[in-house]
């Protein structure tokens, strides 16, 4: 395997820890993006993770468990993310931290996405992308409306965010008919986690109620 920067190697200690607490902090957001094969095609799945310490690098793996396969950073280190594949299966994924402390909820999407186009650009496999413009503000908060609606009248609060996955991306994108803009998957994901307490009210748009 080709030597990887020292930058690299210093992110690659020690996430699989991390990732599993769950913590979710707006400062700290770190979203793992696991690429897999589903009904014949690569597909993105986001689920929600995080770094709590504050202290060190932002994105650290364990090298007994993955090996680095690059990675890079947006809007002057504001996002970054790393490619990695598992030892132990082969498989990829990649896993990106969003630093959004003091964004307001559209640009942190904005950062999200120049994020999530650095990482589909660079990645070591074919990723599918959402289809359509990218969303302005007033869609995004009709699609997180539209999502939170969903889940309060088809799951009781605190319901944990991956049980109505299905059900919100499918109320979301019927609500926009055959013209979804791109931004809508973002929006029921960050609906899910307020509706599951793993993020605060205040990580919605402005509007949303």
């Amino acid at each position: 395997m080709t030597e990887l920067p020292s930058h690299l190697e210093a992110l690659g200690r020690d996430l699989d820890a991390a990732v599993t607490r769950l913590l979710v902090k707006r400062c700290r957001r770190v979203r793992r993006v696991r690429i897999a094969a589903t009904a014949g095609a690569l597909a993105l799945a986001f689920s929600a993770a995080a770094i709590a310490s504050g202290i060190g690098p932002d994105l650290q793996l364990d090298p007994t468990k993955w090996s680095l396969l690059g990675g890079g950073t947006v809007d002057e280190g504001r996002g970054e993310f790393v490619h990695a594949q598992r030892i132990e299966d082969g498989s990829h994924s990649t896993f990106m931290v969003e630093h959004d402390q003091g964004l307001d909820r559209y640009r942190a999407f904005l950062l999200h996405e120049r994020l999530l186009a650095a990482a589909g650009s660079t990645s070591p496999v074919p990723v599918r992308e959402e289809q359509g413009e990218l969303c302005t503000r007033a869609e995004l908060t009709r699609a997180e409306q539209v999502a939170l609606d969903t889940l309060r009248a088809s799951f009781p609060a605190g319901t944990p965010a991956d049980v109505g996955k299905a059900k919100v991306d499918e109320a979301v994108v019927g609500a926009f008919g055959g013209a979804p803009c791109r931004g809508l998957q973002y929006a029921g994901e960050i609906a899910r986690l307020v509706y599951a307490n793993l993020e605060p009210q205040s990580n919605l748009l402005v509007g949303v109620r």
